[in-house]
């Protein structure tokens, strides 16, 4: 049947929940099966709760797409095996460098005291780590390494406030390892009892008379019709092909919304202790970036179409608050090629603005918020042979290779002197000279370097010819991927969503991106599915003790 659209902004109001229909109910109620939601399903459901998972598409959200890196630490087995040293209290230290006031500092050693143990919990699950290091420092290792430097911890200024260890921890596997590390967790659940219904979309909260989120009202295509076939169709298509092409896949996304509005039935669901709204974030919403964060709309969204905003909009239509929701994270990774980190990243002006071998995100969020996106890349006939060699075939991903492959020989000005290029870019020749000039001397150990960077990464940059590449962040050659980071405030004992006023919406939770966490400062690679065991666990936990506590109640009473 052809149904209207329900917005999220408009939460269904009933006087007594027990005089609706319901079709069913459940203690636990997720919205969005993807890393939090599996991870909260699996901690209730070991404490006894019952739980119904609801996903507008199959599952997995951006967690099964993305690297299936954790970040952990503290003394994990794998940095053991790999011999490193490490402790809660060094990764508190560097922690709090990143993560910045967007969690407690209780919340934050909370979270790096149990980071050993949920990644036991996750490998009980049936995950796997391992503890190979690779030689140099990268973005995403190859298949040979599974622990590796994801942030900026080797980062000389970082380092010198915390003892540096790698904690990124990379789910075992072939090729992108989120789906890796995402399949085993939904296998576990699955087995131990958590229901799961698929092609389900929630659209309106349902709250009682006294503003208790009693339920859902959720819209559910029909398991096993022709539509939901080609929903599911469509849906697969429509995120692998959002990297590459994203406008065809923006079309595809729109006849998967149309499928959604035709066919979709209604469903009145009862959570009985909890909604738990765990879908993501809202990188997709282009309306909601250019409320929140229009300085990143010329960014390539990096997730799923379920990144939508949609869990965010159903928490704030119940009372919710949003929060930090200007904060979003750009990448510019210029390593590999290791060699374009021993290059300069400048301004407009000629200017260096930022440590070129600081991980990706920093150098992102300098380029955006500092100098208004611009990032122009300069080094040497040297160094461009050497990015040629280490791009080659075999030797990184091929999501590495084939962007610096295409702008190495398609975005790259030629100059045979430093005042000659710096006219072909429209850079002001002296500013330029006396960049590289400084950058020389520092190379030569003739003095320190003025943004600190370590002396593996530093090239001398005297002979030319020189080559410029404009990596700026509306590149079309070098698309800069972004993830928002803000999302509904969270009390960070339960992870029951907060109101303007710091009080608690009765019934409501949030957890992962879909929530504020300890990623929703500054990114770093694992950190962000890290906080989806942390606090989807969380919830879990917490609304299975509501469950026990409302059992043990009624069997007093009778």
């Amino acid at each position: 049947m052809t149904v209207m659209e329900q917005s999220p902004e408009d939460p269904l109001q009933v006087v007594d929940a027990a005089q609706l229909n319901w079709d069913d109910s459940t203690d636990l109620l997720v919205v969005g099966f993807g890393g939090a939601g599996v991870c909260a399903a699996l901690e209730a459901r070991d404490q006894g709760a019952s739980v119904l998972a609801l996903d507008r598409f199959a599952g997995g959200g951006a967690t099964a797409r993305s690297g299936g890196v954790v970040y952990a630490g503290g003394g994990t087995p794998q940095q053991a095996e790999a011999g490193v040293s490490d402790s809660s209290e060094a990764m508190f230290d560097y922690l709090c460098q990143e993560v910045g006031d967007a969690v407690s500092a209780e919340t934050l050693q909370d979270f790096c005291e149990r980071s050993r143990d949920n990644l036991a919990w996750l490998e009980r699950q049936g995950a796997g780590f391992q503890g190979s290091v690779p030689p140099t420092k990268t973005s995403y290792p190859s298949d040979q390494y599974f622990l590796y430097y994801s942030g900026n911890e080797a980062v000389p200024s970082y380092a010198a406030t915390a003892r540096p260890a790698p904690r990124g921890h990379r789910a075992l596997g072939s090729g992108m390892s989120g789906y890796n590390l995402y399949a085993p967790l939904k296998a576990s659940a699955l087995r131990q009892g958590v229901r799961l219904r698929t092609q389900c979309e929630v659209r309106r909260l349902v709250l009682d008379g006294t503003g208790r989120v009693v339920g859902v009202e959720a819209w559910e295509i029909p398991a096993g019709s022709r539509a939901a076939r080609r929903h599911a169709r469509l849906a697969r298509w429509t995120d692998a092909l959002h990297p590459y092409a994203p406008a065809l896949a923006e079309r595809l996304r729109r006849k998967v919304r149309g499928l959604e509005l035709a066919h979709a039935e209604r469903r009145l669901i009862r959570a009985h202790h909890g909604v738990l709204l765990s879908a993501g974030g809202f990188v997709f919403n282009r309306a909601m970036l250019t409320v929140h964060a229009p300085r990143y709309l010329g960014g390539l969204p990096l997730g799923t179409s379920g990144c939508n905003g949609s869990g965010m909009r159903l928490g704030h239509s119940a009372g919710g608050t949003l929060q930090r929701m200007e904060k979003v994270s750009a990448w510019r990774f210029i390593n590999p090629p290791l060699a374009w980190a021993k290059g300069v990243i400048v301004n407009g002006a000629g200017y260096r603005y930022c440590n070129e071998e600081v991980y990706g995100a920093k150098l992102g969020h300098a380029m955006v918020e500092d100098q208004g996106g611009r990032a122009i890349l300069i080094i040497n006939r040297a160094l461009f042979r050497e990015a040629l060699a280490q791009i080659g075939p075999g030797k990184v991903w091929s999501f590495q290779r084939l962007p610096a492959l295409l702008n190495l020989l398609f975005n790259a000005k030629r100059g045979n002197s430093v005042g000659q290029l710096a006219a072909r870019v429209g850079l002001p020749r002296e500013a330029l000279e006396q960049t590289l000039a400084d950058y020389g001397d520092a190379a030569r150990g003739l003095r320190e370097d003025a943004l600190g960077k370590s002396r593996g990464f530093l090239a001398s940059l005297d002979d030319g010819p020189w080559y410029a590449l404009d990596l700026s962040f509306t590149s079309t050659l070098y698309p800069c991927p972004v993830i928002t980071l803000g999302g509904l405030a969270v009390c960070e004992r339960s992870g029951q969503v907060l109101d303007r006023d710091g009080q608690v919406v009765p019934g409501l939770f949030s957890a992962g991106r879909n929530a504020v966490g300890v990623a929703s400062n500054f990114y770093v690679s694992g950190l962000s599915l890290a906080d989806c065991v942390y606090s989807g666990r969380r919830v879990g936990a917490h609304v299975a003790g509501l469950a026990r506590a409302a059992k043990a109640s009624q069997g007093e009473q009778q």
